[in-house]
């Protein structure tokens, strides 16, 4: 059962606090160790990796074109400080906590280590 609504700000505000509590993050990768990351919605020609705060709510999004993935661990000090980094300079933004519907924040990688501070 997922927590995420569609509130995306309250979906952000949950990534932050459970990351923050469980020092863990989950992203989508495959038996290829390639990562999930498709087309943004709000910008044009950018590229967005979503990530989520539990595996739950990150194995919801594992069906249809995305069936070929599953629910992958990143410690929360390795996404910061190395992950954030990459994408920065990849100009790849990151998603937080997307819903089911696949609405939710798309910020650039810089943003994120912010909002831990």
């Amino acid at each position: 059962m997922t927590k995420l609504t569609a509130d995306i700000q309250a979906n952000k505000d949950l990534f932050i606090a459970e990351t923050q509590e469980t020092r863990i993050v989950w992203g989508l990768c495959n038996v290829d160790g390639d990562w999930l990351s498709v087309e943004s919605s709000e910008f044009e020609e950018s590229e967005v990796m979503p990530f989520w705060s539990t595996e739950a709510d990150a194995k919801v999004q594992c069906e249809e074109e995305w069936a070929e993935f599953t629910p992958t661990q990143i410690p929360l000090d390795v996404f910061l400080e190395d992950w954030m980094i990459t994408l920065s300079e990849d100009e790849v933004l990151v998603g937080l906590n997307w819903n089911s519907s696949l609405e939710g924040t798309e910020t650039e990688a810089t943003n994120v280590a912010k909002l831990y501070l």
